[in-house]
């Protein structure tokens, strides 16, 4: 809005840049173009404002699809003025001299202009679009044709409006039978999930067997070698046994053998000894064969080889040779 100051029977009207201000002064042009800054007479002035900065249309409208479907589009609509001076001659931008405030509504005008022109053309293409296509590939093809329809429109372009940008956010089926269709989808997600749940439970049970059969197999192995350690260890206590055996037979055989040659050096000592003392009983004996009995009871009675006597009884019978020996030897 322009700022205007009063001065009596003069005012002064400032513009911002993003306003185009034609002044017409007695029907003939006298200040044209943005940002204008003069002065000016209310009673021979006719003022006109036209915003020249890009403005957004928000477009929200329902639709019908070729199979008998309302959808709701949500769109925007970017435009501006392109040519201000054929806008200010085609709408009511006229401003108020003493207040700047605009006589009528010119931009609701525009922006219901829009909305009618963008509707039209979005119905015309849903009404060829069955609700999936319209669903699917609405957005798109929704805002290339709005876009198309306005820029080529006629009564645009004979307005001096020039469209910037066609956004459409949103392509909506009615709340039911958006959730029938999600339905689909959701079970399919649904199945998605389950099927990945399944493959990692199979994942683990499989994760889990192949351990209890990496542990089988160990224990297995185990029992395997613990076995061959017994065999082992058996064999090493058999061999143990049979080589003890051994050495104690090969020691027992020498002991024998030692035993054996000691028995017979014994033996031979033994003879050896007896055939002396044999010999030396035999001299003995041949020695004492020409002694008297006298002789060899004095010896015996001499090397004390007789029994001790208790009691000697002394007969005629035994002193009579004895004295007869005694006094044969004397004489």
């Amino acid at each position: 809005m322009a700022d205007i100051t009063r001065f009596r029977f003069i005012s002064h009207l400032r513009a911002n840049p993003t306003t185009h201000v034609r002044h017409l002064r007695n029907g003939k042009p006298a200040h044209d173009g943005a940002g204008q800054a003069f002065w000016f007479r209310a009673l021979n002035s006719a003022l006109s404002e036209v915003p020249v900065d890009d403005r957004e249309q928000p477009l929200l409208f329902h639709g019908r699809t070729i199979d008998f479907q309302d959808v709701v589009v949500q769109a925007t609509v970017t435009y501006r003025v392109t040519d201000p001076a054929l806008a200010a001659t085609r709408l009511d931008f006229g401003i108020d001299p003493d207040t700047g405030r605009w006589r009528a509504t010119p931009l609701e005008q525009l922006g219901g202009l829009l909305t009618e022109l963008a509707q039209q053309t979005a119905l015309d293409l849903l009404a060829r679009m069955t609700l999936t296509q319209a669903l699917s590939e609405g957005m798109a093809s929704l805002r290339l044709a709005v876009s198309t329809g306005l820029r080529e429109d006629q009564r645009l372009t004979g307005l001096g409006i020039g469209v910037e940008d066609v956004r459409v956010v949103a392509v909506r089926a009615e709340s039911d039978v958006e959730r029938a269709l999600q339905t689909p989808t959701r079970e399919m997600v649904q199945q998605a999930a389950d099927k990945a749940t399944y493959e990692r439970r199979a994942m683990a049970v499989e994760r889990e067997r192949s351990i209890a059969e990496n542990e089988l197999q160990n224990q297995i192995e185990l029992a395997r070698r613990e076995e061959q350690l017994v065999t082992q260890k058996g064999q090493n206590e058999r061999q143990r046994a049979t080589e003890a055996a051994a050495a104690g037979r090969i020691e027992t055989e020498a002991a024998a053998s030692r035993k054996r040659a000691m028995s017979q050096a014994e033996a031979d000592a033994k003879r050896v000894i007896g055939a002396a003392e044999a010999a030396a009983e035999k001299a003995l004996l041949e020695a004492y064969t020409d002694m008297s009995q006298g002789t060899i009871l004095a010896l015996a009675i001499k090397q004390g080889a007789l029994p001790e006597i208790g009691t000697l009884n002394l007969t005629p019978d035994l002193i009579t040779p004895l004295l007869a020996k005694l006094a044969g030897e004397q004489a």
